[in-house]
């Protein structure tokens, strides 16, 4: 941000006031007399000073402005959501709990829970784990949120209760689960800037304390605490965690291992504690005879090793070498997360050589998987790398083709090796096994994101899994895969894309991170929420010096509108009405007419309408009011040729969503009254302004965060009346 305000630079701050015997006045003491009158550049120094504060603090004005932002532009589909729903057995969990999270990912950031209180019945079906996973749902939806405060009241129902006084253990510990999730990695920055984000940590070791051994809470307070603290490496709450995971649990021992493993993502190190950490991890792993947690361990292991490359050989040659296979899939996730990005040519030979070497299919599904992490900065290698594995004769192989596309190639369906992935997705799409298909099916969706109806893949696949939805005889695997599909589609109120990188290219440890958990929810559903932390907005958002958006602050992209429009809504469907029939039963009514028309016209030169008069009475049966019709479609095609051409460029109005496709056709209009501080920037994400007549009065619409409460779209009751039979 190279400007925050306008005119000259700030004065330094003013020097503290002494005492007459040269020492600073107490703490309590006033500094300056009650009168005094602070200068101009004094106040001017503040206001930016509080600012640039504003900006920096993780909890405030940029959190504000994304979920100003996902509220205020969501185009989300509710009837496209409602028709899934209502498209589903009533009795089959599986498919209730993929709705559950295709909502999630569809209004994820929006803050938007209208769907929810409208379908409040229909969530409350939910069950056991099926409850947790509703439950955390909540926590995509509201991601991200300002402080502790505002997330506990949109929890408040759900969250542990003083005294154990809470409905269900499972909906509590999903809650716990989805305060995580609005709060992953601030309390990093939080305990540094000294907000309120830094309570969200101890509450939550606090609530772990008060639970006891209640495996759902234990499970979903542990990966929350580790979202929170992600990358923090704190020692304290590694302890905490560890004597969570030491009590055995299968359960509760495999969210404390997730939770070990995000504190220390990326903290790898041999020459402090973080060692003999990993050392006693490693060695727990063959101790422990519960599958859930040994997979858990292999994962917490390789969010350590993330971007560690060289440092992390030795890990990665150890678990490569282990006896035992979940073991080694973790090693393949290792692999993945310690050069993500990188195309190491080194890492892609030894996935390859696992993908076709193992006796496990788990590793080398996970093997070929990896490869979308490592090559997501350079995706035209990857399809040509994958084209034989995505038609191997082993299931496994074929899947994780098909998310190692997804992953590499999300939102980038307008490039040529996003057009040759989604070629082989297609074919999978009819695959023999029903969960190469479902994960052929998510993965098109993650490479779709953001394309409009004009793609020539976007309305076949949409028409192919609303299809698979309505009809009977597809297995609930696949269903999943469709049902995933529509909500990846459309994320986050389709504002948002799957992205592993920043804008500047830099990669995003919060997003790999939810990509690599997500995969694991084929293990345990209610990981696919992590998938929630890769979504980034895509936005053009301009702000004056107050940090207000202006109206009249506008780009122009040189493309047609169509190129880049939002894809067309569900319409409510009409009820159909019987005109056909009426038309038939008055055939020889319309043939009458005719008739009098042809005799009230002897006199003249027939026009057009009495020689189909004509035409009409000689043909026994013919309806005329049908030829009227088609006249009628004729003329309005006539009507809407005569419009002319599709325009070649359009205004993008403040603010707008611009998809990373679209950034190369947006340019910045600079003879209008705001410009942007830095012209040669993209236009794309946050542009501060300079105003270039500041004398005039400004039209801006403030930054404010959209009011959540039930009843906010309500209408309000009566005014009080007296009513009595009498009164007419």
């Amino acid at each position: 941000m190279a400007q925050l305000g306008e005119g000259a630079e700030p004065s330094p701050p003013p020097p503290p006031a002494t005492s007459a015997d040269g020492e600073a006045p107490a703490e309590d003491a006033p500094t300056q007399p009650a009168n005094f009158a602070a200068s101009p550049a004094d106040v001017q120094y503040t206001e930016r000073l509080e600012r640039l504060t504003r900006v920096l603090r993780a909890s405030g004005f940029m959190i504000d402005l994304q979920l100003n932002f996902l509220h205020g532009q969501s185009k989300a589909d509710s009837l496209l959501l409602l028709g899934v729903k209502d498209a589903l057995e009533a009795r089959n969990m599986t498919l209730h709990q993929a709705t559950v999270a295709a909502h999630g990912f569809m209004y994820a950031g929006t803050a938007n829970t209208a769907f929810v209180r409208e379908q409040m019945d229909w969530f409350k079906k939910s069950s056991n784990w099926a409850k947790f996973s509703a439950t955390a749902s909540i926590g995509v939806i509201h991601r991200p949120k300002g402080t502790l405060q505002q997330s506990k009241a949109e929890l408040q129902a759900y969250l542990p209760q003083p005294g154990g006084a809470g409905a269900s253990p499972y909906s509590e510990g999903g809650a716990l689960y989805a305060l995580g999730l609005i709060h992953a990695a601030k309390a990093g920055a939080a305990s540094q800037e000294g907000s309120s984000e830094e309570g969200v940590v101890p509450y939550l070791l606090q609530t772990l304390d008060e639970v006891g051994p209640n495996e759902p809470l234990q499970q979903g307070g542990c990966i929350a605490v580790g979202l929170a603290a992600m990358g923090t490496a704190a020692e304290p709450i590694y302890e905490k965690l560890r004597e969570i995971l030491f009590a055995d649990s299968a359960i509760a021992g495999e969210g404390a291992a997730y939770g070990i493993g995000l504190l220390l993502l990326g903290r790898a190190r041999s020459d402090d504690w973080t060692a003999e950490a990993l050392t006693t991890l490693l060695g727990h792993v063959h101790e422990t005879k519960h599958e859930k947690i040994i997979r858990a361990l292999s994962l917490a292991l390789a969010l350590a090793s993330y971007a560690r490359e060289e440092a992390a050989e030795t890990l990665i040659e150890t678990l490569t070498r282990d006896r035992d296979a979940i073991i080694r899939y973790g090693a393949m996730y290792t692999i993945g997360l310690a050069y993500v990005g990188t195309g190491a040519n080194s890492a892609v030979k030894r996935l390859l050589h696992v993908a076709v070497s193992d006796v496990s299919d788990d590793v080398r599904r996970a093997a070929v998987t990896n490869l979308g992490f490592l090559l997501y900065r350079q995706p035209d290698r990857l399809p040509p790398l994958v084209a034989l594995l995505a038609e191997s004769y082993n299931p496994h192989l074929r899947y994780g083709s098909a998310l190692a596309l997804g992953i590499a190639l999300a939102g980038r369906a307008g490039c040529d090796a996003g057009v040759t992935a989604l070629a082989l997705l297609e074919r999978m799409h009819s695959d023999v096994v029903d969960f190469v298909r479902q994960g052929s099916l998510i993965a098109s969706a993650m490479i779709l994101m953001q394309q409009p109806d004009v793609h020539p893949s976007v309305k076949p696949f949409r028409e192919k899994i609303a299809g698979i939805v309505r009809e009977k005889h597809p297995s609930t695997m696949t269903k999943v895969g469709a049902i995933m599909a529509h909500g990846l589609l459309d994320a986050g109120g389709r504002n948002v894309t799957m992205s592993l990188s920043s804008r500047a290219g830099f990669t995003k440890a919060t997003a790999v991170v939810g990509v690599a958990l997500w995969a694991q929810h084929w293990y345990w559903y209610p990981l696919q929420y992590m998938l929630g932390l890769s979504f980034s907005p895509t936005a053009l958002i301009g702000l004056n010096k107050d940090f207000d958006m202006p109206t009249s602050f506008n780009v122009t992209c040189a493309a047609k509108p169509s190129l880049f429009a939002y894809p067309k809504m569900t319409e409510a469907k009409k009820e159909e009405k019987k005109e056909r029939v009426a038309t038939v039963l008055l055939s020889t009514t319309a043939r009458a007419k005719a008739r009098e028309a042809r005799k009230e016209k002897l006199t003249s030169e027939k026009s057009e309408d009495a020689k189909m008069a004509d035409a009409t009475d000689d043909v026994s049966g013919e309806n005329v009011e049908g030829k009227s019709l088609d006249e009628v479609e004729l003329r309005a095609a006539s009507t809407e040729s005569k419009k002319g051409p599709e325009p070649l460029s359009f205004e993008l109005q403040n603010p707008s969503r611009i998809t990373p496709e679209q950034e190369n056709f947006v340019s910045f209009n600079l003879e209008q009254r705001y410009v942007p501080v830095n012209p040669r920037s993209k236009p794309a994400g946050i542009v501060v302004l300079v105003d270039r007549t500041p004398d005039e009065p400004e039209d801006v619409v403030q930054v404010e965060l959209p009011s959540t409460d039930s009843n906010a779209d309500e209408a309000a009751p009566p005014e009080p009346f007296d009513w009595s039979p009498d009164m007419q």
